[in-house]
């Protein structure tokens, strides 16, 4: 059963408890700081709403009538939950003042986050910072569940119940051991027929790696290519240390591979028509993101 409207009143309520207290309705307008005439309003607000009498006002001050000595004896455990609850919320504001939980995908967490993080320690010394790492489908969960106040993820297909944000870009490389037979021919570039036939080191099914080059492969090829070799693994730092063991061809964020590649250990294939660019996007439940996170927000855009 739905609570009646008049409910809702309880600051008139709390007054009406101040008027049994002090026994006058000017010494309870003092102590809620307001005038007598407003407090006067008030209850009589109150008392057309109830629709029963509270008070009998004399020249001595103000009486409750045994309806009103009634309706104040229940209030006190209604307004003592009212200020539970108020100081439970202003005890949650407070803390989402001073602490920030991020989940993030991994190319996101190990290439990106620990330099918006410092940016944001420096003007927040005391910010308590929880991040944890997970893949696409990880974070999301995390933020839908609440457990995360801001979530990046690399996924190309965003939960359309939270809120999202373009905060930069990425782009996917294939690369392969530099003794492996492939990289002979890393001038030419290679058509996406030919990737169904090699043994693809991919991240694990959730991962927002995976899915950007499924999908990318797919728009090339027309069609979701069955891929019998390809091959599950469940870290970037897993898929290099296979490409560097001759193990096949690793589909790993350029940054992963930059060094590696720059140092001549791997080599980046070149495939025609393949687009492996993809945004990263911030997560948030709700309409707008807390104050920190979107604080953290504006450091990762820029």
């Amino acid at each position: 059963m739905p609570l009646p409207p008049w409910i809702s009143d309880l600051p008139a309520l709390d007054l009406l408890v101040s008027v049994a207290e002090t026994g006058s309705v000017g010494r309870a307008a003092q102590v809620h700081g307001i005038t007598q005439p407003s407090a006067s309003a008030r209850l009589a607000k109150l008392e057309r709403r109830l629709g029963v009498p509270l008070l009998v006002r004399s020249r001595r001050g103000s009486l409750l009538t045994p309806a009103g000595e009634a309706v104040v004896a229940w209030s006190h455990g209604v307004l003592d939950a009212a200020q539970t609850l108020a100081d439970g919320v202003l005890t949650l504001r407070a803390d989402r003042q001073a602490r920030l939980r991020i989940a993030a995908s991994l190319t996101v967490a190990e290439y990106l986050l620990p330099a918006w993080l410092l940016a944001l320690r420096r003007p927040h010394p005391d910010l308590d910072i929880a991040a944890a790492v997970a893949n696409s489908n990880g974070v999301v969960s995390a933020v839908r569940a609440g457990t995360a106040d801001l979530g990046f993820v690399e996924s190309p297909d965003l939960p359309p119940d939270l809120s999202s944000r373009v905060v930069g870009n990425d782009r996917l490389a294939l690369v392969v051991a530099a003794s492996y037979p492939l990289a002979a021919h890393a001038w030419r570039p290679l058509r996406a027929t030919d990737l169904a036939d090699q043994p693809l080191l991919l991240r694990e099914p959730g991962s927002g790696t995976r899915d950007t080059f499924l999908k990318a492969l797919a728009a090339s090829l027309g069609f979701a290519p069955s891929l019998p070799h390809a091959i599950s693994l469940g870290s970037t730092t897993t898929i290099l240390s296979t490409v560097r063991a001759g193990g096949g061809v690793g589909v790993i964020s350029a940054r992963a591979a930059a060094s590696a590649v720059a140092a001549g250990e791997l080599v980046e294939l070149q495939v025609e028509g393949l687009s492996l660019t993809r945004p990263l996007h911030a997560l948030w439940l709700g309409r707008t993101p807390t104050a920190l996170a979107a604080e953290l927000l504006s450091i990762a855009a820029a």
